[in-house]
């Protein structure tokens, strides 16, 4: 079969390029330039898209790139001053931590120091008078003391915990003040033995309460805070004016204890009243006003003037005379109530270095925070205002898009295939306006593609009325051309029926089928235009009988073989169509097959539907061009030049899926199968039978033709009488009459050029020859025996219903289906009904006309001499159910 390129919606549209396809929303629209309609040169190909290349990026990309790197540099700048507001926040969060920690490491230098002060004067008692009885007293008096300075460590460490992960210096120095404080723990049993010398052991408590004053010292605010630098000298310098005051106490404390002083015990004063002196005055210049006043009224306090007043008394006076020595208790009671006003102070100034710390760590974290939120805010600003922005033009640019593609894939496609409907008149077309109202360059772009929209909407309107009016002109040329058709078929009829020549006789037979075929070619100019054809049916018609009305409708019809193996009938709206279907299948079967080859026609059930393959030994087609030819049957293409080229191919697309009917090409053993599926809806059970009509005049040619009633089921006498038939170029075999089957609904021979009626006379001895056959159409293959002009081909009535309560004569000649392969008659089903007619009807009865039959007789006997005479090289067509020629 001739197959065309596929056909799109917007064919036959001229100056239009069609969209190509776009798979998904995400995926890139290409839209081409379509090719020259001059030249024909298809378009060179677009490149494809990279993302290296910046003219490449889709607008989102761009849009978020100008976002983006702008933000991502102001990240990095806000990000760097809030790291170093970050970091002075932590820096000044850990130095609080650490001055907060000074009031433990102050109240454990304080209990150290009253340990040491009293070890060392009963270290000089023990020395003076070691017995047992005083180193239990020492051993008693020390106890108190040393669980004091336990305690006080213990809650040190405590609070020092959270600080594991405070700067390195810090935790150097705590370390080196747990180590010093282990070197006092183990010192302590060396007292009461007395076995070391004071020096040594007091060594260890001045080691241990240096490192506790260097951790107090410690801690640091960094760069730019001096008031925090000050704060903590401040303290620092109090806690060591504390310290000499309190080695001083422990110097004179254990003369006291002793008796008398050693010889160096003066130098040593003399340089820790020296130091006293020095880190007070530094003390004085770092406090403020207000610590100079407390320490002022703290100096003037009686208990502190008395100690004092004892101290100056061990002061070495002029002359030989000698410092005194103290009394032990009341110098320890003295001095014990001055370092109490030295440690309330040293209290005081801690809080106060703690507070200013606490004070400027919170500032700095308010600061820090505001900078952050701050910086949050104004990215976060720019970023919304940048998004707005971005998102109207991403929004615009979205929407035209969209309406771009709906346009290309939706609304325009639907325009067409509304345009593409030539059978009713087209209304107005609506071109949707402008989805975008901005004033800006985008929203002038979406005018300018709404006007564009609406000149292709206008041209294809223009085009779809030229089409439409042509298709119009097809039609009325297609109609008068059938009209005409029609009266050339009725006036061979009467030509036919009056000519005795069997040279002219054959001539007018040849005419007569070439008018069959041109009133279907007349069909194809209306399935062309799109309009359904005038030929209608109005009962169920047995599918063999179809397929043999097909096979009537084309020009080398001896050369069809029919194999039915079902008993379905077809509804009847879609009898004429697949009339005209399985004629151009087999048009197309015949002409490209070799003359003495035949062509079968295979029905079986399919499922609940049915099979038919009409197979050829022709040439066959390519599998580029088969592939071509199943797209084309599969998805109808339009009216255009190539379908009037392809005339065929393109009235089996069209009608093919005008009923849900699946036609596809197969290549067979020699040529080609088309498998043809019948859907179970255009498939209907068996009509009723119809009695009391009489017989078309092309069927009834004497006076007394017999009539049958009602449709019969044909397939297997049709299969058994086809069977038999002979292809081009065969005779039959020598000393053999070619007999013809008989049809299984006339009882007369398939093929037979004459009907006689029931009572004509039979000739009385002529050499029986095979007649020449007769062209049928299949409107004579259709039209039931019973069927009158009104309810046939052209009616669109329904049957006229039989006479109740009549008993059907018998037929007075049996009618058979021919024989089997005994020689026995095949009987064919309910052929054997006759009409009823009323009881109260008188049967009229026509008498033979003799001219009539005598004419008839005439041409039979001639058509036995030429017969005889020369070779027949055509095929006999049998008659179908209603006896007419095929």
């Amino acid at each position: 079969m001739p197959s065309g390129r596929p056909l799109t919606p917007t064919d036959g549209l001229v100056g239009w390029t069609p969209l190509p396809d776009v798979v998904g929303r995400d995926e890139e629209a290409t839209v081409g330039a379509g090719p020259d309609p001059v030249r024909g040169a298809a378009p060179q190909p677009h490149r494809r898209r990279s993302g290296f290349r910046l003219r490449d990026w889709r607008m989102g990309t761009k849009l978020a790139t100008v976002l983006v790197i702008p933000s991502l540099a102001f990240l990095v700048l806000a990000g760097i001053q809030t790291r170093g507001l970050v970091g002075q926040t932590t820096t000044l969060s850990a130095f609080a931590e650490q001055v907060g920690i000074g009031r433990q490491i102050s109240t454990t230098v304080d209990r150290l120091q009253q340990e040491r002060d009293r070890t060392a004067g009963e270290l000089a008692a023990l020395r003076r008078a070691g017995t047992g009885a005083d180193r239990d007293a020492a051993v008693a008096a020390l106890k108190p003391l040393q669980e004091a300075t336990d305690r006080a460590m213990a809650e040190l460490r405590a609070a020092a915990a959270p600080l594991a992960d405070a700067d390195a210096a810090w935790r150097v120095s705590y370390s080196e003040a747990l180590e010093a404080y282990d070197q006092v723990v183990n010192i302590r049993a060396a007292v009461a033995p007395a076995v070391l010398s004071s020096d040594t052991v007091l060594s260890n408590y001045h080691r241990s309460i240096a490192a506790l004053l260097s951790l107090l010292a410690e801690p640091s605010p960094g760069g730019g805070r001096q008031e925090l630098t000050e704060a903590v000298l401040r303290y620092a310098q109090l806690s060591r004016v504390k310290e000499l005051s309190s080695r001083i106490r422990a110097e004179l404390y254990a003369a006291a204890r002793s008796g008398r002083y050693e010889p160096d015990d003066q130098v040593t004063l003399s340089d820790l009243r020296a130091q006293q002196l020095t880190a007070l005055g530094a003390f004085r210049v770092a406090a403020t006003a207000d610590q100079i006043r407390r320490y002022d009224r703290t100096s003037v306090d009686p208990a502190f003037v008395a100690a004092t007043r004892m101290e100056e008394r061990t002061l070495p006076g002029g002359g030989e005379a000698k410092p005194a020595v103290l009394d032990a208790t009341q110098w320890w009671a003295a001095s014990e109530q001055r370092q109490e006003l030295f440690r309330q102070m040293e209290s005081e100034i801690v809080a106060d270095a703690v507070r200013q710390a606490d004070d400027a760590s919170a500032r700095q974290l308010r600061d820090t925070l505001l900078v952050a939120g701050a910086i949050a805010t104004v990215l976060l600003v720019a970023v919304l205002i940048s998004l707005l922005v971005g998102r109207s033009v991403a929004r615009a640019m979205r929407q035209l898009r969209g309406q771009a593609l709906r346009i290309a894939q939706v609304d325009l496609p639907l325009t067409l295939q509304r345009l593409r409907s030539v059978d009713r008149p087209i209304g107005a077309i609506d071109v949707p306006p402008s989805v975008i109202d901005s004033q800006d360059e985008i929203g002038e772009l979406a005018e300018a593609f709404v006007a564009v929209h609406r000149s292709a909407v206008d041209v294809a309107v223009e085009q779809a009325m030229m089409r439409r009016n042509v298709n119009a002109m097809f039609v009325n040329l297609a109609r008068r051309s059938q009209v005409l058709v029609e009266r050339q078929l009725e006036l061979l009829d009467e030509l036919e029926r009056e000519e005795s020549d069997p040279e002219q006789l054959e001539n007018l037979f040849k005419l007569d089928h070439l008018a069959a075929r041109m009133r279907r070619n007349d069909e194809s100019l209306l399935v062309l235009a799109g309009t359904e054809s005038t030929r209608r049916w109005n009962r169920p018609v047995g599918l063999g009988a179809v397929l043999l009305a097909a096979s009537a409708e084309i020009e080398q019809y001896q050369r069809v073989r029919h194999e039915n193996r079902t008993d379905l009938h077809v509804v009847g709206h879609a009898v004429g169509d697949l009339v005209h279907l399985f004629a151009e299948l087999l048009e197309n079967a015949t002409a490209f097959s070799r003359p003495d080859t035949a062509v079968r026609v295979v029905v079986e059930p399919d499922g609940r539907g049915a099979l038919v393959q009409i197979v050829d030994e022709g040439l066959g087609m390519s599998p580029s061009a088969l592939a071509e030819a199943n797209e084309v049957l599969a998805e109808p293409p339009a009216a255009d030049v190539s379908a009037s080229e392809r005339m065929g191919l393109f009235v089996v697309s069209h009608l093919s899926a005008r009923h849900g009917v699946r036609v596809r090409l197969s290549p067979g053993r020699e040529g080609l199968v088309a498998r043809v599926r019948i859907p179970v809806e255009l498939l209907a059970e068996a009509p009723a039978p119809e009695v009391g009509r009489p017989a078309p005049d092309r069927l009834v040619r004497g006076p007394a033709q017999p009539m049958l009633t009602g449709p019969v089921t044909a397939s297997g006498a049709l299969a058994a009488a086809t069977a038999e038939l002979p292809v081009a170029g065969w005779r039959p075999a020598p000393g053999q009459p070619a007999a013809l089957p008989v049809s299984p609904l006339t009882g007369r021979p398939l093929g037979d050029g004459t009907e006689t009626g029931a009572g004509a006379p039979a000739p009385a001895a002529a050499p029986v020859t095979a007649p020449r056959p007769r062209p049928g159409r299949a409107e004579d293959v259709l039209t039931p025996v019973g069927g009158a002009a009104g309810g046939g081909w052209f009616s669109r009535q329904g049957p006229a219903p039989s006479a109740p309560g009549v008993t059907p004569v018998p037929a007075a000649t049996p009618v058979t289906g021919g024989t089997n392969e005994r020689g026995l008659p095949v009987r064919v089903p309910m052929a054997q009904l006759t009409s009823a007619a009323p009881a109260d009807r008188p049967v009229v009865r026509h008498e033979p006309d003799p001219e009539a039959v005598g004419g008839m007789l005439s041409r039979l006997y001639s058509g036995v001499r030429r017969a005889e005479a020369e070779e027949t090289t055509e095929m006999y067509l049998p008659r179908d159910e209603g006896g007419r020629r095929q």
